[in-house]
Formats: C-alpha cells, sequence, structure tokens
C-alpha cells in the first residue's frame, strides 16, 4: 500500500489532536492557526524559536488534567507555560508539542489572614498576589524582577527569587503546598496551608522542577505582615570589586538587610538615559534596604555607613522620604529594559559566595575583554545569585555564538569558586549542556530516576534541563 508524503501524516495527526483537544474544551481555548500560535514560539530567550503543533489555555485543573490524559494517551509532547518571561528557554516548544498556557488560570481562592496563606491558582502574577492582600496589611516576599508579569506557575518552576530574598528567601520558602497534575491527568495534593508536612519532601522536589514533574494549577503561597518601615541608602563605588568587598564585608559584620542589589557603569548608564533615576555616575553603585521600626533602621544604616565608608564611597545617599526611596530603586527595577533599549543581550543566572565577588566580578571583565563583548553587571549581591548581561548584536554573524561561549565561561566560573549554574531562572535549554560541569555523572543520574518516576514516557517539558543524549536515551527507552 502506498503511504502518504510525511507532511501529509504530520498534518493528518495534527487535525486529529486538535479536534480531540477541541473536543475537551471552550473554542476559545485552543489555538491552532500557524500564525496565532508564533505567540508561543519562544520565552524571553528570544534567540530561539519553534512554533508548537497547538497551544492550550484551560481555566481549571480538571482541564488541564484532561488535556494531560490526551496528550499522554497520544505520545503527545506538552510545555507548560506560566506567562513566557523564562530567560532560559525554560517554556521554549517543540514542533510536535501541545504548549499548555496557565494565563487564565488567575483566581485567589482563599485567603486566612490567621494562618498567613493564600491560595491561589498559579496563572496569578507574582505582584497581584501582594495586591490581593496589601489593603489588609500583608504581602507576598518573592518579587522577581519581572514581577508585574510573571506567573506563580512559572515562579515555582524555577524557584524564583529576587531583589528581597536575602531576607525572605525564595519561592521554596514561601511555599506552603500545591495541586500537581501528572503527565497522565492524574491529580495530588502536595503539602498545605502549615509549616511542614509528614513523610517525604515531595513539595522540595517539586519547586524548581522546571516543569518536568507535572503542572502545578494551584499554590498555597505564605503571606507576612508588612514591616513596619524601609528605607534604602545608595552607595556609589570606585570599581566592581570594591563594591563586592562591602557586600562581603556588611554580611560577614552580621547584619541582614532585606536586599543588597548591585549596578555597575554600563547599567548604570543605560538605566539613566532610560530612566533618569538620579544615579551618580560610577564604576559601580549598590543599593541596600533595611526594615522594622524606626528605631531598628537608624541602627542598621549606622552600622552599614561605617561599614560602606570603610572603602571610601564616591557617594553615600540615604532616602529622606517615600519619594526619595522609589527613585533609589526606579533604576533597577528598570534595568533589563533599559538594557533592551540599547542592546541585545543573553541575560545570565548564576550564584557564588558572597566572599567570591570581587574575584569574580574581575574575572568576568577579563574575560567580556578577551572574546570582545561587552558585559553590563546587574545582581541580587547580597546573596551571591549574579546576573551578568552579555551584549551582542543579533544581526551580525557569529555574535551569538560568541555571546553563547562567553556565557558558559562565565557559568563555569561560577561553579569553580563554589557556586552553580542558576539561582532563580532554572536551567533550561541554556544551561542544559552544563549540567555535567556541576553534577557528576551519578548525581545526574538520581535526577533523570526522579524524572522517570514522575514522567515515565518523558513527555512533559521535552529536551530542557537534562544534556539531549540522557533524554533521547530515555525517551526511546
Amino acid at each position: 500500500m502506498e503511504m502518504p508524503p510525511p507532511d501529509t501524516m504530520v498534518l493528518s495527526a495534527k487535525a486529529r489532536i486538535v479536534a480531540a483537544l477541541h473536543g475537551l474544551l471552550p473554542a476559545d481555548a485552543v489555538i491552532s492557526d500557524e500564525a496565532e500560535t508564533r505567540a508561543y514560539e519562544c520565552d524571553a530567550l528570544t534567540a530561539y524559536r519553534c512554533p508548537p503543533l497547538a497551544v492550550v489555555l484551560p481555566r481549571t485543573t480538571a482541564e488541564v488534567a484532561s488535556v494531560l490524559r490526551l496528550c499522554h494517551a497520544e505520545g503527545v509532547p506538552v510545555v507548560p507555560r506560566g506567562s513566557g518571561t523564562s530567560l532560559a528557554g525554560g517554556a521554549l516548544p517543540t514542533a510536535d508539542c501541545v504548549v499548555l498556557g496557565v494565563a487564565r488560570m488567575n483566581a485567589v481562592l482563599e485567603t486566612d489572614y490567621d494562618n498567613r496563606f493564600v491560595r491561589v491558582q498559579t496563572g496569578r502574577t507574582n505582584l497581584s498576589v501582594t495586591g490581593a492582600v496589601e489593603a489588609d496589611g500583608f504581602f507576598y516576599a518573592p518579587d522577581p524582577s519581572s514581577q508585574l508579569a510573571c506567573a506563580i506557575a512559572g515562579n515555582i518552576a524555577m524557584n524564583s527569587g529576587g531583589a528581597h530574598c536575602l531576607k525572605y528567601g525564595v519561592t521554596t520558602n514561601n511555599l506552603l503546598g500545591v495541586t500537581l497534575v501528572q503527565m497522565d491527568g492524574t491529580v495530588v495534593e502536595i503539602g498545605g496551608p502549615y509549616m511542614d508536612a509528614g513523610g517525604l519532601d515531595l513539595l522540595g522536589v517539586i519547586c524548581g522542577s522546571e516543569g518536568q514533574l507535572g503542572v502545578v494549577t494551584e499554590a498555597t503561597l505564605r503571606i507576612l505582615p508588612k514591616p513596619e518601615g524601609a528605607r534604602p541608602v545608595l552607595v556609589g563605588f570606585d570599581s566592581n570589586e570594591v563594591a563586592g568587598e562591602c557586600v562581603s564585608d556588611i554580611i560577614k559584620a552580621g547584619v541582614l538587610p532585606v536586599a543588597i542589589e548591585f549596578m555597575d557603569r554600563p547599567c548604570i548608564e543605560a538605566t539613566e538615559a532610560f530612566a533618569k533615576a538620579g544615579y551618580p555616575m560610577c564604576e559601580a553603585l549598590l543599593i541596600i534596604e533595611v526594615e522594622g521600626s524606626p528605631a531598628e533602621i537608624d541602627e542598621q544604616l549606622a552600622l552599614i555607613k561605617t561599614i560602606a565608608l570603610r572603602h571610601n564611597p564616591v557617594e553615600f545617599r540615604e532616602a529622606a522620604d517615600e519619594d526619595q526611596a522609589k527613585r533609589i530603586w526606579l533604576g533597577r527595577k528598570s534595568a533589563f529594559g533599559a538594557m533592551g533599549q540599547i542592546n541585545d543581550y543573553m541575560c545570565l543566572d548564576g550564584t557564588i559566595p558572597v566572599s567570591s565577588l570581587p574575584y569574580v566580578l574581575r574575572r568576568i571583565g577579563e574575560m567580556s575583554k578577551e572574546i570582545g563583548l561587552d558585559v553590563a553587571n546587574v545582581f541580587h549581591a547580597g546573596d551571591g545569585n549574579m546576573h551578568p548581561l552579555i551584549l551582542f548584536d543579533a544581526n551580525k554573524p557569529g555574535d551569538l555564538e560568541r555571546c553563547e561561549a562567553l556565557g558558559a565561561d562565565i557559568l563555569r566560573l561560577c561553579v569553580e569558586v563554589g557556586g552553580c549554574l542558576t539561582g532563580e531562572h532554572g536551567v533550561g535549554i541554556e544551561k542544559r549542556d552544563l549540567m555535567s560541569v556541576q553534577f557528576a555523572p551519578d548525581d545526574l543520574e538520581a535526577q533523570l530516576k526522579v524524572k522517570d518516576v514522575f514522567d515515565p514516557r518523558w513527555l512533559l517539558n521535552p529536551a530542557k534541563v537534562f544534556p539531549l543524549d540522557a533524554t533521547a536515551s530515555r525517551r526511546a527507552a
């Protein structure tokens, strides 16, 4: 019997899957037109693009379960997607996959101030969680730079942090429970609205698993009373290394600011042109914020000022009122958008011991000159979570490849000094081939076996996190 051409077979399979999806979901929840699916062909790592087979936008856990059950039966890969703000390619589709977006699942399901938690659907944006409780004097602590847009689903997938993670921790420190839908459509509840669940800590396995183990549709999040007050200071320095030394000395002194943020000259110049926050034109600056009662704030800032003055800062500016505090933070909150106006860039995400900041900053500068690409630095200095921005020209042949090579070298440097490949952006596709730099073969095999348990057919978020040869052998088994 004569077989139809391959493209005809593919189109026929797509039509069958799309028809089945339409049978499960409302008409407006399935997107299959090629032009419309291009809106989902990449995430914030825009250097890589691939239109998916189809996109579904469910509104309930039951709808998510039905989609996964169908795709599991048909052997169709599924790529979970929050708001698409991943900087590591965490939501990059494959051509044969269904993208499952949770953006329409954005309801607040339960609020309990006595026990200090809120339960939400995971398509809800990070900032809007605080928006739902702030009138009653509470807030949700993790605050990624993309908090206006990023979804709780993605925060859980990548274990996101933010400027205030130095004091309050990252997502895993503020996540109490999840509703997880496994690839075969099974719905399980993990954790709950209390401090510690009994048995195995599966919540710790799920948070940071990058959509490899299931789709998180609901989350119970810890909320905290708003502090009595907060006050930032801005400190400018003549060099990156000296700023790094100041950070290290503050941490060694036992002070716990709520945030210590770092920006270097290229980033300062870009943000000033963009946001006009009034930053000094120096080589590096720190934004340090403390909180508490007025007496506590004064005491902490006095100690920080004493430490900073030992490093001969070019400027030490303390916010005198709320307006000045907002202006100190304005440039930092605008940094990534400001850099995007002047250059294509790739944003890295490695962590290092705080004591290694001076050395790592110096080496990044040397590596940047060696390869001929500029690097701007803006990051959470207090916990050593670095975000070097490698500037390149996407239209210049070879620039992307040089950018990737420099990025890999910087991440290797992070591991060499005792850090790791990612702090909050995840591995995605960006760092999957570097996993063997940080993990020995036995360590990787242990992680692969966890994936085997939750997703035996390896259909969830394919080609991410693990080296491709490991993925291929698992899917072929």
